[in-house]
């Protein structure tokens, strides 16, 4: 057997010499405590309270490696255990030796290490540079990583079952979504085992054959018996389920349940309804089973290059998973992860839901954008440059697969003559316009969006209505392509603010505290709807949940409002149906008047049911009720 020189690495104050030393009596090979090699020169620095410079470590560090490499020159499996803080110093460690290598990282907050290291005594390594171990601190990729906080017991097992080929991390479904997040898991270095149900003549070794086809998936563990798979991971597993939602979630969660044990995570990444994982939360929590709904979003790209992650559920439990989930998301301009914990129970998928109904008015805005444009008299080739231009100001992901789609050809003609105006859907935006109708908010744009779908759909029947009304020719008169520009622009204002509302509202009613800021820093890479917009509300929301209260945005809306009322006023005279457009001035026409019609509407219900009122020139909110046929 090739032996293996195990490398346990962290700050001073962990546990290292203690962990490393109870590993090594487990496996029954030797223990080397790399303080013990620092020259005096060293020791004498860190004890009168200095900290030592990489001139300091170098030579130190050729000991330990001149010291691992005699150990497997000999053959002899070892425990070495060192603070290893950068990259550098473990590139020195492990020279000639990479193959042999296997890094242990322990890991605990600065809080948690001061007190120990407070707390001990004798030591020349004091609390006072623990400080600088942190800033210099560059966590290993390629490592097990250890949360302190356990017993030491519990570490020793979790590093041993490691060791004997344990993954640390599940993915179970290798649907298009579940492909690329495996190779991008696989990427960041982290062991994985893949399951894929085994179907006679229809899906046979599907991991096996997955596996395969990529080398970054070499040391991934293929299965398609459930119960070899689990017996895989180490525990508590980690298993992230990439399956149809509805009720093949709960058949698979079921499946999985006899193979799991207390305090295993579960982590739902498809697009659950909220309801559901709530549902599911609570179940398993029942069983000592830990639950996280999670939202993922950017396709199969994103799932592969880096997707804006949302997940939902219990704080404890995403910590637990936070490093994985963190490493494979896309990162925003500074850096940082799109993902984020949401909130607690199934607010991870409602705001996931909440996003694709966004989407789909974004998506029907640039719809209406295209056919009013092609209305005028340009071609595909024509519509995309006049959308290139849009990219300066108001640039977003689907804006730019929007200019592909129009340039793409096929036998000299343009492929989006040849595409079927009918639209489907998943469910998403029908329960978040559900959502908006029980939660009472007027998030009418996504429900426009979602109905021009449905109406879609209906293909036969719309063409035989065309034959029984007569149609204006549509052409421009009254606006350009920049008056649709600020149209546009208009529109995904009223539509963003119309979601984030939504999103808002349910935080409230359920207790999620969601923080709308790091939601749309989440979204600013990654996802569908990343754009432009997007990065300007991440600072907006830090001063105001109301975006409709903010100064600049309401400037901007007064600014573009006269072009996006000639557009769709022309457009109904027309006979031009644009109901996104429509609807986003419709709304904002109705939300901005201090009267409205609703004086009528609830005298009517008194009227007939008793509803009773409230009136104006009673300010103590008293309310009436008039017998009106008197």
């Amino acid at each position: 057997m090739q032996p293996s020189v195990i490398f346990v690495i962290g700050v001073s104050g962990v546990g290292k010499s203690t962990i490393g030393k109870l590993l090594s009596e487990e496996l029954k090979i030797s223990f080397f405590d790399g303080d013990d090699f620092h020259p005096e020169s060293n020791v004498q620095k860190m004890s009168n309270g200095i900290a030592l410079v990489d001139e300091d470590r170098y030579s130190w560090l050729q000991n330990l490696n001149e010291l691992a490499k005699t150990q497997v020159k000999n053959l002899k499996s070892c425990v070495i255990v060192c603070s290893a803080l950068k990259q550098s110093y473990r590139d020195i460690l492990e020279n000639t030796i990479e193959k042999n290598s296997k890094w242990i990282f322990l890991k605990g907050s600065f809080e948690l290490i001061k007190e120990r290291l407070d707390n001990r005594k004798g030591h020349f390594m004091g609390s006072k540079l623990l400080e600088s171990q942190f800033n210099i601190l560059e966590e290993p990729k390629n490592a097990l990583h250890i949360d302190v906080k356990s017993t030491q017991k519990d570490i020793v097992k979790s590093i041993k079952e490691n060791l004997e080929n344990k993954s640390e991390f599940g993915l179970f479904g290798l649907g298009v979504m579940g492909k690329s997040l495996s190779r991008n898991l696989a990427n960041n270095g982290f062991k994985m085992s893949l399951f894929n149900r085994h179907v006679d003549n229809l899906e046979v070794d599907v991991a096996k054959n997955f596996k395969n086809q990529f080398t970054e998936l070499s040391e991934a563990q293929p299965f398609d018996d459930l119960g070899a798979f689990v017996n895989s991971l180490q525990k508590p597993r980690k298993i992230m389920l990439m399956v149809n939602a509805g009720k093949t979630t709960d058949y698979v969660i079921n499946d999985l349940i006899p193979y799991l044990s207390k305090g295993d995570i579960l982590i739902d990444g498809g697009n659950s309804n909220y309801k559901k994982t709530l549902e599911r939360f609570t179940y398993l929590k029942s069983k000592n089973i830990q639950f996280i709904g999670t939202g993922v979003s950017g396709g199969e790209e994103g799932a592969l290059k880096g997707p804006s992650i949302m997940p939902g559920g219990d704080k404890d439990s995403y910590n637990k998973i936070k490093d994985y989930l963190e490493a494979i998301a896309a990162k925003d301009k500074n850096g940082k992860a799109c993902c984020t914990f949401i909130g607690t129970e199934g607010s991870g998928h409602f705001v996931k839901m909440v996003h694709n109904g966004i989407e789909y008015v974004e998506m029907q805005l640039l719809a209406e954008a295209y056919i009013l444009l092609k209305n005028s008299g340009k071609n595909p080739d024509e519509i995309a440059d006049v959308l290139e231009t849009w990219k300066i100001t108001t640039n977003s992901y689907l804006l730019e697969i929007t200019i592909d789609i129009l340039r793409k050809k096929e036998n000299n003609d343009w492929l989006i003559h040849k595409i079927m105006d009918k639209a489907g859907n998943k469910g998403t935006g029908n329960w978040t316009t559900i959502a908006t109708a029980e939660l009472g908010i007027p998030s009418s744009m996504i429900t426009t969006a979602l109905f021009a779908r449905y109406s879609s759909f209906f293909k036969d029947e719309r063409i035989a209505a065309s034959k029984s009304f007569n149609t204006i020719k549509f052409d421009v008169s009254s606006f350009n392509a920049d008056d649709i520009h600020k149209a546009y622009q208009f529109a995904r204002i009223v539509n963003h603010y119309q979601g984030f509302k939504l999103i808002n509202e349910a935080s409230k009613k359920h207790s999620w505290s969601l923080n709308l800021s790091e939601l749309a820093r989440i979204w600013t890479n990654g996802c569908i709807i990343r754009s432009d917009l997007m990065e300007n509300l991440v600072e907006e929301f830090k001063t105001t949940d109301n975006l409709l209260s903010s100064k600049k945005l309401i400037e901007e809306l007064n600014v573009l409002k006269p072009s996006i009322k000639k557009v769709v006023a022309e457009s109904i005279i027309k006979e031009q149906p644009i109901p996104a457009l429509t609807d986003a001035i419709s709304f904002l026409n109705s939300f901005s008047k201090a009267d409205s019609t609703a004086n009528i509407i609830q005298a009517q219900r008194d009227y007939f049911g008793a509803h009773t009122y409230q009136r104006n020139d009673d300010v103590s909110g008293k309310f009436y009720h008039t017998n009106w046929q008197e």
